[in-house]
């Protein structure tokens, strides 16, 4: 038994001893572009072949980064056995953040496992000082790409879609605004909108983005949602977005047209009281509004005693915690006339956030 063993073990032992020498591999670099545009997406792919399936070997292979002059994302990665030979293929999407010929040259290490660490591992051998592994760095052929001027950091094929309530509203009524950018290209980069409206009010959400990576760079949409509330007549600006056409080669504009929003009075006592008749059931989330206005007046003439910002979160605190809807909520938080309560305050108006109790752990939170 024992000498059959160790015929095993040779033969064992001298079949993996020839495969460590014998194995071979070749690595190739491939580029969907040599001239592109500022941030226009550009496909690497390197792929390495082995001349047999090489169970020996592991390759330590991550070019992503993020400098100053461009970033590399990874799109795929796998490997295959095809025809008796191991194929490991890395797929990226760069992007360069300004024009220059650019030559993309990254390294590889190659790992493998030596014949002492087959021998310690199938003999049980303790205590072995040897290598476990032999390493080898290789630098890839480089990829050379003439990246040109834009004029625009935004770069792709893009649509704009706007969303909004008609331009006539109550005094402290809200005034929804929705902007949405679809299509391809480094979608990734757009930065939030912001507007800055003399006595408006305004509340605006963090960007909602869906996107995914494909060899065109980033596809699908960005979007963004607001709610602009006034006493008087007031206008949103247009807002215009610059973007390079990858399609045309030329510079295209995204534009959301000014608004002017016609703010009538607030609602009368007449227009709250409910009627004895089969009409609908008035919806009373606008009455705060008129209630935020009184107790803003009133709070502008009456001088309050300075207290410590302790005893201002136990008040609001109470205050919260008695409160018997979101619209009260809602109301409570504008008063309080903190930034902190913006995004939760848009949540509400928009009625994302439909939760009294939840709303109210989101407040603890803040304060």
């Amino acid at each position: 038994m024992r000498k059959n063993l160790g015929r095993f073990l040779v033969v064992f032992l001298l079949f993996w001893h020839v495969e460590i020498f014998a194995t071979t591999y070749t690595w190739s670099a491939y580029s969907s572009k040599n001239e592109v545009y500022v941030n226009e997406a550009i496909y690497l792919k390197y792929e390495c072949e082995f001349s047999d399936r090489a169970q020996l070997y592991s390759i330590d292979f991550n070019p992503v980064t993020d400098n100053e002059k461009y970033s590399v994302e990874l799109f795929s990665q796998h490997t295959k056995i095809e025809n008796g030979k191991k194929i490991s293929t890395y797929e990226y999407i760069a992007f360069v953040k300004q024009p220059m010929v650019i030559e993309f040259i990254f390294d590889v290490i190659m790992e493998k496992t030596t014949q002492d660490s087959i021998e310690n591992t199938v003999l049980g051998r303790d205590n072995v000082e040897n290598e476990e592994f032999q390493t080898r760095v290789i630098r890839q052929r480089g990829i050379k790409v003439d990246v040109k001027d834009t004029g625009s950091l935004l770069v792709g094929d893009f649509s704009l879609n706007e969303k909004s309530d008609k331009e006539q509203k109550r005094a402290f009524e809200p005034y929804h605004l929705t902007i949405e950018i679809k299509g391809s290209g480094n979608l990734q980069t757009l930065s939030p909108i912001n507007f800055e409206i003399d006595g408006v009010k305004i509340f605006s959400e963090k960007p909602i983005q869906k996107f995914s990576l494909t060899k065109d760079g980033y596809v699908g949409m960005w979007s963004q949602k607001f709610a602009f509330v006034g006493q008087r007549d007031f206008k949103i600006p247009s807002i215009d977005i610059k973007y390079f056409d990858i399609n045309s080669h030329s510079l295209k504009n995204l534009r959301v047209n000014a608004k002017n929003i016609k703010v009538q009075e607030g609602y009368k006592k007449t227009e709250l009281l409910d009627e004895e008749d089969d009409s609908k059931p008035l919806d009373f989330t606008f009455v705060y509004y008129i209630l935020t206005f009184i107790a803003g007046f009133l709070f502008s003439k009456i001088k309050f005693k300075v207290k410590d910002d302790s005893s201002k979160d136990e008040s609001l605190m109470q205050k919260i915690d008695n409160c018997k809807s979101l619209n009260e909520l809602s109301m409570i938080l504008i008063l309080n006339n903190s930034k902190k309560f913006n995004e939760l305050i848009l949540e509400i108006e928009v009625k994302e956030l439909t939760s009294l109790a939840e709303a109210k752990k989101r407040v603890d939170k803040l304060i």
